[in-house]
């Protein structure tokens, strides 16, 4: 038989990817909001989840968040206009560079910093553990009926390994079963085991890390930037120099390091990501 002209294999991995002029439109936004605002945060995501960032922005409508990668926010902050006579701005956004290491964010806003520390000290929302973490409490399931499901998800409960049969219509555990254990790794079937009993064991956090406001950069929550110095001061010999706000400049060529993980900006109109380095 005859191959169909319309029998064609298409690829559905095959996305677009964002070019220098993505890259350079979002180094023009981060230039504009420092203009615009008067303060800019770094923050980083404990547990990241989409929707609760959605949920953040439409919060703070009045604020621009950016949430990419890390060479491309840099650049937005390096560039200095030549209204910096005094140096203070260019000394402060060196500083916060420096501290742009790993997964993390830009808040541009003009609320207070009291204001801005109290409201994301308070934002914490459960959430349910993925695999990979660490239960925080031992679950144990008794054996007999289980009324909260029905009796359609049966055969998926046991496909996660879950000891269940169908008594009268009911899905009922034949046995005692143990879903983890507490400070034990979940496995993929763990967290959904969780997920359908709603258990959250996970916790959604923003931590402000540090911030330049009033013409002065602070560090509120320390990280540990100092480990892209790790090679220069092993190749060098010299002692690190410990500071509770100044963290030593690492070379450019370690930056490439942090840039691994996939990330996405978040503003107000659209999410765009960014994957390549300029």
């Amino acid at each position: 038989m005859p191959k169909s002209r319309r029998d064609k294999k298409v690829s559905l991995t095959k996305t677009d990817r964002k070019g220098l002029s993505e890259k350079q439109q979002i180094i023009e936004e981060i230039q504009t909001c420092r203009q615009k605002y008067e303060n800019v945060f770094l923050f980083t995501v404990q547990n990241m989840r989409n929707s609760k960032l959605k949920e953040i922005r439409t919060k703070w409508k009045n604020s621009r968040f950016f949430f990419g990668k890390n060479r491309v926010m840099q650049l937005g902050l390096k560039l200095i206009s030549d209204e910096d006579k005094s140096g203070k701005l260019e000394a402060a956004m060196d500083l916060l560079r420096e501290q742009m290491v790993g997964q993390c964010g830009l808040l541009f806003t003009s609320e207070t910093k009291e204001t801005v520390l109290d409201w994301f000290d308070s934002y914490i929302v459960d959430e349910y553990a993925r695999s990979g973490f660490r239960a925080t409490q031992t679950v144990k399931l008794e054996a007999g009926p289980l009324e909260e499901f029905s009796h359609a998800i049966e055969p998926h409960l046991r496909s996660l390994g879950m000891p269940t049969k169908l008594d009268r219509g009911v899905v009922t555990l034949y046995k005692e079963y143990t879903v983890c254990e507490k400070n034990k790794v979940l496995t993929p079937e763990q967290a959904r085991i969780l997920k359908l009993l709603g258990k959250p064991m996970a916790k959604f956090k923003i931590i402000i890390n540090c911030c330049y406001t009033a013409a002065e950069f602070e560090v509120i929550n320390s990280r540990d930037a100092e480990s892209k110095n790790k090679s220069k001061t092993s190749s060098t010999g010299t002692k690190k120099q410990k500071s509770a706000v100044v963290v030593a400049v690492g070379d450019d060529t370690d930056d490439d390091e942090e840039d691994e993980d996939s990330e996405m900006e978040l503003d107000e109109d659209d999410n765009a990501s960014c994957d390549e380095e300029i």
